[in-house]
């Protein structure tokens, strides 16, 4: 069943049917369309795995059911007591077939409908389905909790067991690896940690290996000048309020500061061993500004000094000092300094030029007066993925910080029209997302390194999460790699992060079926980026009911509780959506300073929602209140 079949409501509902009789023709119609269609759909049907031909059947049936607009006839249904066949994703055939029956009964009329083939026979199949094709990707539940927490490794997890088994403890259930940090023997520590640890706390826990994929990148920037910013601190009138520190170490064998600095220099080992405390050393900044420092502690690894003047200190400015206890002047240069991290300052109404060669971007040169002499430019990581960009599609960088407008294609490079930033504007660094919503953008579904990558994922992962799944053929290249390579299949999870894997998602759902196990992950970072941020709770409420309907496990993914892990407190929208990450099987966190306090939060707000939802039914658990009734 190729393409994908819209479940976005039409402009127009169709007319209320009338009466019991009306209500009854308009069902009848409608199931005798679902069937016709899964009958059409046969043959892709019996591709599926034994263990998913009951699902992609009832899959069929929900796209049919949601190809019409049903709102006047859900009013209809709802007035009169009848199920509205909105908690019908699990189970549609004989949801339809209930009301049906319903009506029957009330018109006094017998009613034996034909066989419809293999599909879920009420509501608690369509659960139980769901679960054992949880429970077969993602291991067995915790207890008092439904719902598992996925948690990205930081590198750390390759050297610190104790965070592994803290996080386990905690109420981690499945290990996601990157693939696109670190490395084999760091991935395989992180492994062994988790092993040691579940022996420890007689718990089990999935390991999930994420492909890199070939997601489309900024190319290199010329580095930055070498310039330090020398910069004391001030109060709200400009008055300092405690002055720059600075530390200088030989250049010939450079230390680190063991106590915070705000600029380091490195000079000449010989000259810095004449300083003294209270010395002056007085230099020109890159501003032709006279500017000086004072000496304050002279230690064995080092000097360090204070200013309280700003200065921008270059590579080669020359700084003297004259001993308190007389003598000549002593002048030495500042040794090489790193240079300021590349990156285009862009802000609405600026031109850039996406270059289609690997030569180093640089920023826009300007006039005295700020006038533009040329714009800023930037190369693609991938530039055979812009061979189908039109003028007039849209062009996001950066993960949406920065939006445009192709203005014009030329043989070389686009010339893009920046129109969205924030309101001082955004930096655009190198190794940068870039999103082509409106593009066909054709990149092979796994890179060279993805390639590689696999000869571990199939030795270590129970799963492995497919990027930028987009298309049939994506799935198809995976599975094919996985069969080379022998030895343990693990299951396959598809990442739904552009526009075009969403609007091709019934199609690749049907294709992983053919396998005995596999999942989805809702990667609303770029997929936010892609479909529009106002379009993401559509989008993603979308893609759980299809979900749903084949039975497949879903992961809920990025940014939750991305404030409290990294900040160590979280913000209140993010709490509720960590709470809708419920109606999924999954929640995914991401690795931060206080990823140990995330992982207690979501398995507190799990384990409490469990009591009120279950996907889209609300519970009717006690409310527990103080008072039930108003007292007089």
């Amino acid at each position: 069943m190729a393409g994908r079949q819209s479940v976005a409501a039409s402009p127009t509902p169709e007319p209320a049917p009338t009466g019991f009789e009306g209500l009854l023709e308009q069902l009848t119609t409608l199931r005798a369309e679902l069937v016709s269609l899964a009958a059409e759909a046969e043959a892709e049907i019996a591709r599926a795995h034994p263990n998913h031909r009951k699902s992609a059947r009832n899959l069929i049936h929900y796209l049919g059911l949601r190809r019409r607009d049903l709102r006047s006839l859900q009013d209809e249904l709802a007035s009169r007591g009848l199920s509205s066949l909105g908690r019908a994703e699990s189970h549609v055939l004989h949801n339809l077939d209930a009301v049906i029956t319903a009506l029957h009964c009330t018109l006094q009329r017998p009613w034996d409908p034909d066989d419809a083939g293999e599909v879920p026979r009420d509501l608690d199949e369509g659960r139980e389905l769901l679960d054992k094709h949880t429970e077969a990707l993602l291991g067995p539940p915790p207890n008092e909790r439904d719902v598992r927490i996925m948690v990205t490794m930081p590198s750390e997890a390759a050297t610190d067991y104790t965070l592994v088994h803290a996080l386990l403890d905690h109420g981690m259930n499945c290990m996601r690896i990157n693939c696109a940090h670190d490395d084999a023997e760091a991935w395989s520590r992180m492994i062994e940690h988790l092993r040691r640890a579940e022996a420890a706390t007689n718990r089990s826990c999935k390991v999930v290996m994420d492909l890199a994929g070939p997601k489309l990148r900024t190319g290199p920037l010329e580095p930055g000048p070498p310039v330090v910013k020398i910069r004391p601190r001030r109060d709200g009138f400009g008055r300092v309020t405690q002055p720059a520190r600075v530390w200088l170490s030989a250049e010939e064998k450079p230390r680190p500061s063991l106590s915070p600095a705000d600029a380091c220099l490195p000079v000449p080992a010989a000259w810095l061993a004449d300083l003294r405390a209270g010395d002056r050393i007085r230099f020109i900044d890159a501003r032709e500004s006279s500017r000086s420092l004072e000496v304050i502690d002279v230690t064995p690894e080092g000097c360090w000094a204070e200013s309280s003047r700003t200065a921008y200190v270059v590579t080669g400015t020359v700084l003297s000092h004259r001993k308190k206890s007389g003598g000549g002047k002593r002048k030495a240069r500042v040794g090489a300094l790193p240079p300021l991290p590349a990156g285009n300052s862009l802000k609405a109404g600026d031109l850039l030029i996406l270059t289609r060669n690997a030569k180093p971007g640089r920023p826009a040169t300007v006039d005295r007066c700020g006038q533009v002499l040329s714009p800023a430019t930037i190369g693609c990581s991938a530039p055979e993925a812009l061979e189908k960009v039109r003028a007039g599609d849209r062009i996001w960088f950066d993960d949406g910080k920065i939006g445009g407008v192709v203005e014009k294609v030329e043989p070389e490079q686009l010339r893009v029209r920046i129109n969205r930033t924030g309101p001082l504007g955004n930096n655009l660094g190198p190794d940068k997302g870039i999103n082509l919503p409106d593009s066909e953008v054709d990149l092979e579904a796994l890179t060279a390194k993805d390639v590689a990558d696999l000869r571990f994922v199939v030795q270590h992962a129970d799963m492995v999460a497919l990027s930028f799944a987009n298309q049939v053929e994506d799935i198809d290249a995976l599975q094919e790699r996985l069969a080379q390579l022998g030895g343990r299949q693990p299951a396959i999870v598809l990442k739904i992060e552009t526009k075009r894997g969403f609007e091709n998602l019934p199609a690749l759902l049907l294709a992983a079926m053919r396998a005995s196990s596999s999942g989805v992950m809702i990667a609303r970072g770029d997929l936010a980026v892609e479909c529009g941020f106002e379009r993401l709770a559509e989008v993603q409420e979308e893609i759980l009911w299809l979900c749903e309907a084949a039975h497949v496990p879903v992961i809920w993914a990025t940014q939750v509780l991305e404030t409290l892990a990294r900040k160590g407190l979280p913000s209140r929208a993010e709490i509720t959506d960590a709470a809708m990450g419920h109606r999924a099987e999954c929640v995914m966190l991401n690795q931060g300073p206080h990823i140990l306090a995330a992982v207690t939060a979501l398995d507190d707000i799990l384990r409490r929602m469990q009591g009120h939802q279950a996907k889209k039914t609300s519970i009717l658990r006690e409310l527990r209140l103080a008072s039930t009734f108003p007292r007089e």
